[in-house]
C-alpha cells in the first residue's frame, strides 16, 4: 500500500501535551491503552513509544507494544534512507544503552537532520528537528510491513526547504 494511514492520526494529534502536576493528558493516558500498557496511568513517563505505537495501532497496525523507544529498532522493514512516515529510532548517550527516543519523519533539513513527528518531544506532540550528536545518534529507519515508503527525494528536500517559515 502506498498510504500512511499512521500519519493522519499522528497529524491530528500535534498540539497534544503533557498536564504539569497531579493532573494527566487523558489524550496521553490512552496512547498507553492503545499498545495494551494500561497500567501507566500518567503522561510524565516518557511516552514517544506510546505516541508511535498508538498511531500504528489506530491505523490496524500492530505496534512493537513495549515502552522502549528502542523496541522500534528492528520494526517492520529497514530502510537505507528516510522516507515519509518511516520510524525514527535514536539512542540517547550510547549506541548500546536502552534510552532513546522514536518519532515520524515528515522531512529532511538541507543540513540531513531528520524532520520528526513525534510525542514527548518538550512534553509535547510536535515537529522536531534532530541532528546526530555524540550523544544522540540515528539507529534504525523501519517502516511498517506491507506499506510501500515514499521516499524523501532532494527535490522535495529543497521545495520543502524553500517554502519553510520559521
Amino acid at each position: 500500500m502506498e498510504t500512511t494511514p499512521w500519519m493522519d492520526y499522528a497529524k491530528a494529534l500535534v498540539g497534544t501535551t503533557e498536564i504539569k502536576g497531579s493532573k494527566h493528558n487523558p489524550e496521553i493516558v490512552q496512547f498507553w491503552k492503545d499498545i495494551k500498557r494500561g497500567g501507566i496511568k500518567d503522561d510524565e513517563t516518557p511516552w514517544c513509544a506510546a505516541f508511535v505505537g498508538a498511531c500504528l495501532e489506530k491505523a490496524g497496525i500492530v505496534s512493537s507494544r513495549l515502552e522502549a523507544a528502542r523496541s522500534y529498532e528492528k520494526f517492520g522493514v529497514r530502510l537505507e534512507k528516510p522516507a515519509y512516515g518511516c520510524i525514527a529510532v535514536y539512542s540517547r548517550k550510547t549506541a548500546t544503552g536502552w534510552g532513546g527516543h522514536v518519532g515520524l519523519v515528515v522531512g529532511v533539513n538541507l543540513d540531513g537532520s531528520l524532520r520528526v513527528l513525534g510525542g514527548n518531544q518538550q512534553d509535547a506532540v510536535n515537529v522536531s528537528s534532530f541532528r546526530e550528536t555524540k550523544t544522540l545518534r540515528l539507529l534504525s529507519l523501519c517502516y511498517p510491513v506491507g506499506y510501500t515508503p515514499r521516499y524523501i527525494t532532494a527535490d522535495a528536500l529543497v521545495a520543502q526547504n524553500s517554502t519553510k517559515q520559521d
